[in-house]
């Protein structure tokens, strides 16, 4: 039997086999978005850290050691999440432990 004489029954099979290996392919390595690199434009823009324990403080002196991205109003992920989404960066990840000058506090100062 050659591919081209393929029967209902056959391309029905294929189709079961091809969907049960999709099935087995973790949605999340499917959906993860690269991480913000510290030195991409927008970053540099912002200042950026991946960790708010590095933020020069005489360069940005609103800075709080208390700000985080996870309490941020703009972190787009769960308080537990190491790197989720941010409406400054596009489809990129923040760092969970990061900090930037668009830092402003989640509604209800949580």
């Amino acid at each position: 039997m050659n591919d081209i004489n393929i029967t209902r029954r056959t391309f029905t099979g294929r189709a079961l086999a091809g969907s049960c290996i999709v099935a087995l392919v973790p949605v999340a390595a499917l959906a993860a978005a690269p991480h913000v690199e510290e030195s991409d434009e927008t970053a540099v823009g912002l200042g950026y850290k991946h960790d708010t324990k590095t933020v020069d403080a005489k360069k940005y002196p609103k800075h709080a050691a208390t700000q985080r991205c996870a309490n941020c109003a703009m972190w787009q992920g769960a308080a537990t999440d190491a790197w989720a989404g941010c409406a400054m960066f596009g489809r990129k990840q923040i760092a969970s432990e990061g900090w930037c000058m668009a830092w402003a506090p989640k509604p209800g100062g949580a």
